[in-house]
């Protein structure tokens, strides 16, 4: 990866790349995520959007910007896949509590 990220947001685009399991890891017991208008919160809710999202497109994930906005942490990613508009930028938009992701909504 070629932007400089904090540890658990590391781990996050790391587990992205395994399954629905490792990505929820990653998150606080009620984390939140916001995705293309919905959002899942908790870690089973978390798991399953990310194995939906899994089933649904191929895709990779290369994070290449990273700036701290307050609590929040911007990452931009280009995302290469199967889904229409491939490749696009995305913005994840992070709020960490200690090693673990509280929050992430993602937007273009």
């Amino acid at each position: 990866m070629s932007a400089d990220l904090p540890n658990p947001i590391a781990t996050y685009f790391a587990a992205d790349k395994a399954d629905g399991e490792a990505v929820a890891r990653c998150f606080t017991l009620d984390g939140v995520v916001k995705d293309e208008g919905h959002t899942y919160q908790g870690t089973a809710e978390i798991k399953q959007w990310k194995a939906v999202a899994s089933t649904k497109y191929a895709y990779t994930s290369e994070p290449f910007a990273c700036q701290q906005q307050g609590a929040v942490i911007v990452v931009t990613s280009r995302l290469t896949g199967t889904f229409p508009g491939s490749p696009v930028d995305l913005r994840y938009f992070f709020r960490l509590e200690g090693d673990k992701i509280a929050s992430l909504e993602i937007v273009p």
